[in-house]
């Protein structure tokens, strides 16, 4: 008997598309009636277009993406919807030698702290500037991207105007590496294992990562257009139940070598297993003989890590103000805050009795650690969640959230 659903997914080489990867590869997608055929694509523009014009049914996201899309931010309009997130954390900011020894000149210390990281690249573009060099250049993978609003977050709330002292470009991630080695770019900001290939080269250095500017925070999703999920929900459904399954598999350790097989191949990534075990195992080589460990560095199923919370999307809504890239109205706010759909998760999810969050939103930041919160089904744990700024976003109180981060880039150009 041939599958119920047939279902077109797109997805870029990073491993943090593992869990829809292994749906499709391991079975968890066939076992519940889908034939999930995968299509690696080589920029985030190309995932956002292919959704936007029917090549892709889905696709592994970048976060902020389809609310860039529904809020008219794309060159091709189309309206996509958010029912699963496909892990917490993952990224880093990588630096090339000459701004490590830069930083280090000012004390930065391979120990992944943003603050004292953040302080000490501060300190060396004033020195640059004083003497009269270019701003530095760093690169993200999309404009609205997690990792464009992670760095900004970072760099301004150590005192660097992100939109005057550097310069930021688009590259796409697996171009990364050969970027910095090729001296086009300074730094970057990109999501694993194109960080810790640039360590391994001998070319950078990871100065910090996402886990410590912002714990356990949103990073990709599976977006979906929003006219496919309501022409056949079922088929929806099922996925969700797969990536959740999936998901499950992906996060027990005793898994590690054969995920790193399968994301190994020439048709995922094309890296050998070893470059991918930072992310799997938190264990980093920081670049220079250093190595640390980073709790909760990617979480691809605990502490509802797939869950689509709707502070979550409306985090990414008040970047995307902050920096300009959309205005802060109304009927934009509640474009964001209807992009990520909880309730399609849960219906999905419901039949498996595992622990569905009972809210759709949460305050984040004020978890300093791990925290037994009310769900259905199984119990539920969360958090930390803390910003290394300490800084709380309360979905509920957007419009002082706005303007208290407008308040903070004035502080900083007048630094």
């Amino acid at each position: 008997m041939g599958a119920e659903h047939q279902i077109t997914a797109g997805f870029m080489p990073l491993f943090d598309s593992a869990v829809l990867v292994a749906a499709g590869e391991l079975g968890f997608a066939a076992r519940e009636g889908i034939d999930l055929t995968l299509h690696r694509e080589t920029s985030w523009a190309n995932i956002r277009d292919r959704i936007a014009i029917g090549h892709f049914d889905l696709a592994h996201m970048l976060g902020p993406m389809p609310l860039a899309c529904n809020l008219g931010l794309t060159p091709l309009a189309s309206e996509t919807i958010v029912p699963f997130s496909l892990g917490l954390g993952g990224n880093c900011v990588t630096i090339s030698s000459a701004v490590w020894a830069g930083m280090a000149a000012h004390g930065a210390a391979p120990d992944l702290d943003p603050a004292r990281a953040g302080a000490a690249l501060g300190a060396f573009i004033r020195e640059r500037a004083d003497a009269g060099r270019d701003p530095l250049r760093f690169a993200v993978v999309h404009p609205h991207s997690g990792h464009n609003y992670e760095l900004r977050y970072w760099l301004a709330a150590c005192g660097v105007d992100p939109s005057r002292e550097i310069e930021i470009v688009i590259v796409p991630p697996p171009f990364m590496a050969d970027a910095l080695a090729a001296g086009r770019i300074d730094g970057y900001c990109v999501g694993e294992p194109w960080n810790s290939a640039a360590v391994a080269a001998g070319t950078g250095h990871i100065v910090t990562v996402k886990a410590r500017i912002w714990r356990n925070s949103p990073e990709k999703v599976i977006g979906v257009r929003k006219a496919w999920a309501e022409q056949v929900p079922e088929a929806l459904a099922a996925l969700l139940r797969a990536l959740h399954h999936s998901a499950r598999w992906c996060q027990d350790p005793a898994n590690r070598d054969e995920l790193a097989a399968v994301m190994a191949q020439r048709g995922f990534l094309g890296l050998p297993p070893a470059v991918q075990m930072p992310i799997l195992t938190g264990h980093l080589r920081l670049g220079g003989g250093a190595e640390l460990d980073i709790d909760d560095f990617f979480v691809p199923f605990d502490k509802a890590a797939n869950f689509p919370w709707k502070s979550h999307s409306l985090w990414f809504y008040t970047q995307m103000v902050r920096w300009g890239h959309v205005a802060h109205t109304p009927d934009n706010l509640a474009i964001a805050r209807d992009c990520y759909r909880p309730d399609l998760y849960r219906s999905a999810l419901k039949p498996l009795g595992v622990a569905l969050p009972g809210a759709n939103a949460k305050v984040e930041g004020a978890l300093k650690a791990a925290t037994a919160v009310g769900a259905t089904g199984a119990g539920l744990m969360l958090g930390p969640d803390g910003f290394f700024d300490g800084q709380i976003f309360d979905p509920d109180e957007i419009d002082a959230y706005i303007e208290r981060q407008k308040s903070a880039i004035g502080e900083i150009r007048s630094f």
